[in-house]
């Protein structure tokens, strides 16, 4: 359908939508579009392949220019999602059992309770052709998929964020009820902050050999940040956390911020999970 009604307020509001790694432009343009469409306008690129701004986006975009101008690029996944308080990965393929998997409808509802609330959060998608890594699913709070197909699964990145930006505007056009998460004083974690106890506790195993065998630290790693992730803690229930782990002696850092932690030779308290 065409047509746009510019006397008509413009709806900018809702959950940011991530692209990790997109690769066409044409998808970014056509991304803003469906956003445009529904009122969402927050666009965040993780390290477009093709750099940013893109002329081709703009065209495909189809007037949607508040999304496009309003673009921000960052460089990891980390850094686009450091100052949500809640977040989804879409993905189409099994994943281990740690987080929730939630229907459109339900991720949609659940997303217009916490911005009701106050909380700010954001929608991860992955690559054309790939989608995201087990990693990054894990940097999310829960799952959301799609009732499709099951032998022809397959959504383009564009088609995906119209259901969910569909799904957002519908659940504000039903009585939602809005009951806050906490308490009105304790104010939900961001991710930054989330991150920082994911490096402090991974310090603290790393330091008592936790980590073992060093074939199965990164798979170790994602399991310890999926479990971790799940409750959806507090401001001050991170303060809390990290606390605990301070008091209990004081360690040295075993390896630099951003590298994986050192191979251990000793015994140590593995989950026993596969290496993927």
């Amino acid at each position: 359908m065409a047509g746009t009604n510019s006397e008509r307020e413009l709806l900018a509001e809702g959950p940011a939508i991530i692209l990790v790694e997109p690769q066409l432009g044409e998808n970014i343009g056509m991304v803003a579009r469906a956003m445009a469409n529904f009122g969402l306008a927050e666009l965040r690129l993780v390290n477009p392949r093709d750099g940013w701004p893109s002329e081709k986006a703009q065209a495909a975009a189809a007037k949607a220019d508040h999304v496009i101008e309003g673009t921000k690029v960052f460089a990891t996944l980390e850094e686009a999602v450091a100052d949500l308080n809640f977040v989804y990965a879409t993905t189409a393929r099994q994943r281990d059992g740690f987080k929730q998997v939630r229907s459109p409808v339900v991720a949609a509802e659940t997303l217009r309770q916490r911005f009701v609330a106050g909380e700010k959060t954001g929608i991860l998608f992955g690559r054309e052709r790939w989608g995201l890594t087990n990693e990054e699913v894990a940097l999310a709070d829960e799952i959301v998929t799609f009732p499709v197909n099951p032998a022809f699964a397959s959504l383009n990145i564009a088609q995906a964020v119209l259901l969910m930006s569909y799904e957002w505007m519908k659940s504000g056009m039903e009585d939602v009820a809005a009951t806050p998460f906490q308490a009105v004083d304790q104010k939900p974690a961001t991710k930054e902050q989330l991150f920082g106890f994911f490096e402090q506790i991974e310090e603290a195993l790393d330091a008592r050999n936790y980590f073992h065998p060093p074939t199965k630290v990164p798979k170790m790693i994602d399991n310890l940040r999926a479990v971790l992730s799940r409750p959806g803690f507090t401001e001050p229930e991170i303060s809390v956390l990290r606390g605990v782990i301070t008091s209990l002696d004081q360690f040295a850092r075993r390896w630099k911020k951003g590298e994986a932690p050192a191979k251990q030779t000793g015994k140590g308290h593995g989950d026993g999970a596969d290496e993927e």
